[in-house]
């Protein structure tokens, strides 16, 4: 299969002072998977088989609800072609 790109945002439904903790243990597990990724303010993306992207999605589910929430919103864009995508040739023209 391709490689693909997947956006993840999730919000946690915790006390808002626990929000950042929470997604920072979504990010730590994404940075432990091996995936490449990039962190935004609003939504990570990663890049890697689309299997693997969804495994990881479905686990930040998890990792939310282990971290207390007692509900999770997660939003979810997922950019595939054939050929396969990168996240370097969206963004390359805009590095510094």
């Amino acid at each position: 299969m391709s490689v693909v790109n997947v956006s993840l945002q999730v919000i946690p439904v915790v006390a808002e002072e626990r929000i950042y903790p929470v997604v920072d243990k979504v990010i730590e597990y994404i940075q432990a998977s091996g995936v490449k990724y990039e962190v935004g303010p609003m939504e990570t993306t990663m890049e890697g088989e689309l299997d693997k992207l969804l495994d990881i999605v479905k686990m930040a589910q998890e990792i939310c609800v282990e971290q207390g929430a007692a509900r999770v919103v997660s939003i979810v864009k997922i950019d595939y072609k054939a050929e396969g995508v990168t996240m370097n040739e969206k963004t390359y023209k805009y590095r510094k």
